[in-house]
């Protein structure tokens, strides 16, 4: 039966580029302020944002109204969205910071980045988010590239003293490291990335000294290869669906909107595989 209820209309609101940082070579911080973000809220260590682009040369600028825009202009001149994870949230400062990694002129969202300055208004929906660590976990494994990176960061920041986490995070050199905050009990394992994205991480993970007992796994990043690392988790490690996070946050050959378009088939098509290897 159809669903004839109206859609609700979301709310975008605005942030202020603050300031800017090139932390690496290839990844800029930006942190984002002003009244536009008041009430943000994020719940989770893995919260995001929409960010909302217009294309260049477009007649109208943020803050817009998406769907008269959609209505009153041809679909080349929509604005795209970009989704990022929220590095951090300082409600007392009311600043946003978001990481963006930067593929040098290709993409929306890093040369946006790199060419960012204070005073420039950037318009998103969010935030939206749902998954942070047990609490009741005898270990936590978080694994990644540098799109998962701000959520694993931000994991990191949030686990209580003592607990105990595997970390796997695949960049492209020794050079995009990062400082993280790695407790006692915590151990990260950078890898760097080969001819192709997600082989080396899927090697070093299955290939690694895990530790017994209850996990609660975040596993993100190129989707061939979270979709091997689930299969070893749920295979291998035996861990039950309840106790992971596993989803690609993009896909080789695809631009965000492609990806997004066909990300629900892929999903299902990783829940099939799990009824065909007999898993609950």
């Amino acid at each position: 039966m159809a669903d004839d209820r109206p859609r609700r209309k979301r709310t975008p609101r605005t942030g202020t580029v603050l300031r800017t940082t090139r932390v690496t070579p290839h990844l800029v911080r930006v942190v984002l302020g002003g009244e536009g973000l008041a009430g943000f809220a994020p719940e989770h260590t893995d919260s995001y944002v929409k960010l909302l682009f217009a294309p260049a040369g477009a007649s109208y600028t943020a803050p817009f109204d998406v769907e008269d825009v959609q209505a009153r202009l041809p679909r080349e001149q929509w604005p795209v969205t970009r989704t990022y994870t929220v590095r951090s949230w300082d409600a007392g400062r009311g600043e946003l910071t978001l990481d963006v990694v930067l593929h040098g002129d290709e993409g929306v969202a890093g040369p946006w980045a790199a060419a960012a300055r204070p005073g420039e208004t950037l318009q998103m929906f969010g935030p939206g988010g749902a998954w942070s660590p047990a609490a009741d976990a005898d270990w936590h494994l978080l694994v990644g590239d540098e799109t998962a990176l701000p959520a694993i960061a931000a994991t990191l920041e949030s686990l209580p003293a003592g607990a105990r986490a595997e970390v796997f995070v695949e960049v492209a050199g020794p050079e995009e490291e990062q400082d993280l905050a790695v407790a006692p009990g915590v151990r990260v394992t950078w890898v760097h990335r080969g001819a192709a994205a997600g082989v080396a991480l899927v090697a070093a993970v299955c290939g690694a000294d895990l530790p017994d007992g209850d996990v609660h796994a975040f596993v993100h990043g190129e989707a061939g290869a979270v979709r091997e690392l689930r299969r070893f988790l749920r295979t291998g490690l035996g861990v039950p669906r309840d106790r992971m996070s596993v989803s690609g946050y993009w896909r080789l050959g695809r631009t965000e909107d492609g990806w997004q378009a066909e990300k629900r088939e892929w999903n299902a098509a990783v829940e099939a595989e799990d009824a065909g290897l007999g898993v609950a």
